[in-house]
């Protein structure tokens, strides 16, 4: 089975990808991508990249497609903070030559891969759970909410520099995630992990969908933003 560094680096085709089974090469070197989730905080303190095994339930295939050929950090102080910190000037800041970098594909593979991860779909019980119900929310009460009311931006960056390292950052999250699967989360994280660090803030079904489009703003704001 080729690896799919080998395959990125040698430049096979996206058909030679998907035929040698490239997620179980490099890809599940450091993702989870048959489960089930870390079942011991030992476990879930030694991961080394979110969890794929339910990445069809998750992300936007698009996003995936584009992310893949070109990887940007979603999480600024890697995947668990305490293994990327050092003492600055200011206290304790992210050590940055501790970090890795995700490799780049090419269209074609990213294409392939994409369309793989796509088909690892076992929470759809809690996805069809769901309902995206049409609304908008400000963004000063969105920010309000997030930040005043939840502490949310403790852990997660809402723009570039501005919020929380230890989680990823939340300002392209409705780019990359899908709707429903925000609405989960928000509403019980540890239904889809029992081990994160996601508190649940058990909130009603109303303030759920409210902070969903606070995320949905928050993208378009970013985007705007280039």
């Amino acid at each position: 089975m080729k690896r799919i560094l080998v395959v990125a680096l040698l430049g096979f085709s996206a058909a030679a990808v998907a035929e040698e089974g490239v997620l179980q090469g490099d890809c599940a070197a450091c993702h989870n991508i048959k489960g089930p989730t870390a079942q011991t905080l030992k476990a879930v303190f030694e991961k080394k990249a979110p969890d794929l095994f339910y990445a069809g339930n998750k992300f936007r295939q698009e996003w995936l497609v584009s992310w893949l050929q070109k990887p940007t950090r979603i999480r600024p102080a890697g995947m668990f903070h305490g293994d990327h910190i050092k003492v600055g000037v200011k206290g304790d800041e992210i050590d940055t030559s501790t970090l890795t970098t995700h490799p780049a594909l090419s269209k074609a593979d990213a294409t392939s891969v994409a369309a793989e991860l796509m088909k690892l779909k076992p929470h759809d019980d809690l996805i069809a759970k769901e309902k995206v119900e049409p609304g908008t929310i400000s963004m000063q009460m969105g920010e309000m909410a997030f930040d005043k009311f939840l502490g949310c931006m403790a852990c997660h960056l809402i723009e570039p520099e501005y919020g929380g390292l230890s989680g990823p950052e939340l300002y392209t999250a409705a780019k990359r995630l899908q709707p429903q699967y925000m609405l989960s989360f928000i509403r019980s994280p540890q239904a889809w992990d029992p081990k994160s660090m996601m508190p649940n803030k058990n909130l009603s079904d109303a303030n759920i969908q409210k902070m969903a489009r606070y995320l949905e703003s928050l993208s378009k704001e970013a985007a705007n933003a280039k």
